[in-house]
């Protein structure tokens, strides 16, 4: 029995390797984001002469909200790698981010959740820019949810500080 029983927990801690996939294809959709980033900028300065005012701002903010979505990418594979896969080998590369090796499970969480918000918080806005073309109702509804993303990043902190006390005061 021990036998067959290493096996599995072999095969059990082995699954992590399953997620890389997952994370190269994240890679990909960040490849999928730079294409639509540069597609949006060259739109924005080879067509500001006939645009308003209030084009331009919508399409800036349209370019910061990719990079935000890329951002958001780049956290989740590098950390949910890092967390869930395998320890990152860079020590040869010279440059190192500042939250590298400092995100759990539990901080990732708040992250993303921080960042949802602000991507929320950007569709909402491009939202009110363009309030004439979009029904009151669909503008409640944004805000329904960008309200419901605060509640549960604020709950999703809340619960790691009290967590976080909670270990440190060795209950």
């Amino acid at each position: 029995m021990p036998k067959l029983e290493k096996m599995i927990e072999g095969a059990i801690f082995g699954s992590r390797w399953l997620q890389v996939p997952l994370y190269l294809g994240l890679i990909l959709v960040l490849l999928v984001l730079c294409a639509k980033f540069f597609m949006v900028l060259v739109k924005l300065v080879f067509g500001m002469g006939e645009m308003d005012e209030a084009k331009i701002v919508l399409m800036v903010l349209e370019l910061v909200d990719v990079v935000m979505v890329a951002n958001l990418i780049v956290m989740v594979v590098i950390s949910g790698y890092e967390n869930f896969v395998s320890r990152l080998d860079i020590e040869g590369h010279g440059e190192k981010l500042s939250w590298f090796g400092k995100l759990d499970a539990g901080s990732l969480k708040i992250k993303l959740a921080s960042s949802i918000v602000a991507i929320s918080s950007i569709h909402l806005l491009k939202a009110f820019l363009d309030a004439a073309e979009i029904s009151n109702d669909k503008l409640l509804m944004l805000v329904v949810i960008h309200m419901t993303f605060i509640v549960s990043a604020l709950m999703l902190a809340y619960l790691d500080k009290m967590l976080g006390q909670k270990s440190a005061g060795g209950s």
